[in-house]
């Protein structure tokens, strides 16, 4: 038999290393399909909805480097939207396969037609569709190519009939080139950083993804300097281990040592990080920004200097440079502050909590304790993403993946679905909130297809519990932020896998260690506290008086019995506010 594109294009995945094919088939994805099986070398994984395979694409692509998924005409593509903005905007090389109508019915308004050269254009570094045999391995080559080197999601349109058709050799490279360029400031340039480096007192250092490479130079540059290192979410597991100059984190997840550290320096110095967001940002310190991306240079703050330069090449050759402060005054006083921080957080962990009002703290402080050193973490959008960032240690082995620019809910799940499949082996544990996981609840029957030994332990406060603190930090009564849930742990058995709850604090412990020592997945469904705050390193007044309009409006409309259990449970965060 012939050679059909389809084939050729199964056959140019797995040459660029592609694994598998997170996707819904039918209609215009059958040829595709076929030649997947065919071929033998590629898994097709058969997920319930696209968004959730194109989540765990995301996953499994900033875990090895590249993943694929795919939708078929119309609502499939829709259905790719939103994992596929995730990817995109987390920067990880995703190819998204949208197979079209057959090309004599474009331009017709046929069933099931979408634009996706519009569609996708606000997701993707590159999208086209190959409407002939000769345009296809072409396209395809060029949107990996793209999706490697811009570090985002390339889409490749494909017609159902163009897949059909014999496969035509292209007359250009199909040769795949990873290079690994040196990228750092000038010479000159880097003079000007020492000089600002050396020259002030204190120094703070800001971590990003960006400097995930860099971690033992950082910490080298950091004892040069006597500077606190703080991090986002995404540069924790990378920055945190094995440093002893670290602060924490801030923004909104975070915690009043790095915000501190940050505002009382006399120079921040941001590595390969497009995050603190303003709001968190120093106004009146000089700032500097590396990043290897020059287009994001002072978009967040205004700089006293800007470079272009990858972390890791960029430290190697500034550290000759710096000179080694005596006075670590400045270094001492954040690292104090920071044991006082943590003081504080483990209050919340001695105070477990009461039946079916377990402590989400505790929760997660638990699960850090008994995960393995090595495991992969996901968070969903929300409160567990906070549970997440302020109790799941770094080990230096550990991974952490959550939508951490696009803010999406329900990736939890899906991403431990990528990290399971690419990641055979390793302990694999999704921090899903109740309000995520049920949004994509049919992929559960996805894990039990393919006996993925995932870890869902479901943080069930029965409530948007992010949603809900917006508001009443607006002087918004909460509305419409209940929810109404069924009991998770039966879902997951009626699905044909492992379902546990938790409704008391006592029992945590052993049924967490049963979870994770029980082969294939596991759902533990915990009844946290919905009262449970998670107060900003930063607290303004208008929120704090947002806060009591919010409660005030509760008491008059009949609601005390909440204000008090709300009081009750975060006495101890409203007096740190008063």
């Amino acid at each position: 038999m012939a050679k059909k594109v389809a084939d050729q294009i199964v056959e140019m995945l797995i040459e660029n290393g592609v694994k598998r094919i997170y996707a819904v088939t039918g209609d215009s994805l059958n040829e595709l399909n076929d030649a997947v099986r065919r071929n033998g070398k590629l898994q097709w994984i058969h997920v319930r909805h696209e968004e959730a395979g194109a989540y765990a694409a995301a996953a499994e692509a900033e875990l090895e480097g590249l993943a694929c998924c795919a939708g078929s005409c119309g609502p499939g593509h829709i259905h790719l939207i939103n994992g596929l903005y995730e990817a995109h905007r987390t920067r990880v090389p995703v190819i998204a396969i949208a197979s079209t109508i057959n090309t004599p019915d474009f331009g017709t308004d046929y069933f099931q037609s979408t634009n996706t050269t519009r569609l996708f254009d606000d997701c993707s570094c590159y999208n086209q569709v190959a409407s002939t045999p000769a345009q296809a391995p072409r396209m395809l080559q060029t949107a990996i190519q793209h999706a490697i080197h811009h570090k985002g999601v390339a889409v490749f349109g494909l017609p159902g009939d163009v897949s059909a058709m014999p496969a035509e050799e292209s007359i250009t490279s199909m040769h795949n080139y990873r290079s690994n360029p040196v990228v750092r400031p000038s010479d000159y340039e880097l003079s000007q950083l020492a000089e600002a480096l050396n020259s002030h007192h204190k120094i703070t250092i800001f971590c990003g993804i960006g400097a995930a490479k860099a971690h033992d130079e950082v910490v080298q540059l950091a004892a040069l300097l006597n500077a606190p290192v703080g991090y986002s979410f995404r540069g924790k597991m990378a920055i945190q281990p094995n440093n002893p100059f670290e602060v924490g984190m801030t923004g909104l997840l975070g915690l009043p040592s790095a915000y501190h550290s940050m505002h009382e320096a006399d120079v921040v110095l941001l590595l390969g990080t497009d995050f603190p967001y303003t709001a968190f940002m120093p106004l009146k310190n000089k700032i500097i920004q590396i990043d290897d991306s020059p287009e994001k240079l002072g978009r967040r703050a205004k700089l006293e200097m800007g470079l272009c330069g990858k972390i890791e090449d960029t430290l190697k050759v500034l550290l000759p440079l710096i000179n080694q402060k005596s006075d670590d005054s400045f270094l001492k006083a954040q690292l104090k502050l920071y044991d006082h921080v943590k003081e504080n957080l483990n209050i919340y962990v001695e105070n477990s909590g009461s039946t079916d009002k377990i402590s989400p703290e505790f929760v997660a402080h638990t699960i850090n304790e008994l995960a393995d050193d090595d495991a992969i973490f996901t968070v969903d959008t929300g409160m567990s993403c906070v549970w997440g960032a302020r109790y799941i240690h770094a080990t230096g082995k550990r991974k952490l993946l959550g939508s951490f620019n696009h803010g999406s809910m329900a990736n939890a799940m899906p991403m431990a679905m990528g990290a399971a499949l690419c990641s055979p082996g390793q302990q694999i544990i999704a921090l899903c909130g109740d309000g995520g996981l049920s949004m994509l609840l049919g992929d559960l029957a996805t894990i039990k297809q393919y006996n993925l030994p995932i870890k869902l332990i479901v943080f069930n406060n029965r409530a948007l519990g992010m949603v809900k603190l917006e508001m009443e930090v607006a002087g918004m009564p909460d509305n419409q932020t209940d929810m109404v849930d069924p009991d998770f742990a039966a879902i997951a058995q009626a699905m044909g896998f492992t379902g546990m709850a938790v409704h008391h604090p006592g029992a945590l412990r052993e049924i967490l260690q049963k979870a994770f020592t029980t082969e294939g997945p596991v759902l533990v469904n915990v009844m946290t506290n919905p009262d449970s705050l998670a107060m900003p390193p930063k607290v303004e007044w208008e929120q704090v008086k947002g806060y009591a309009q919010s409660m005030g409006k509760l008491i008059l409309s009949g609601r005390m019995d909440e204000v008090l259990d709300t009081v009750k449970s975060n006495y101890r965060h409203l007096n740190d506010l008063l």
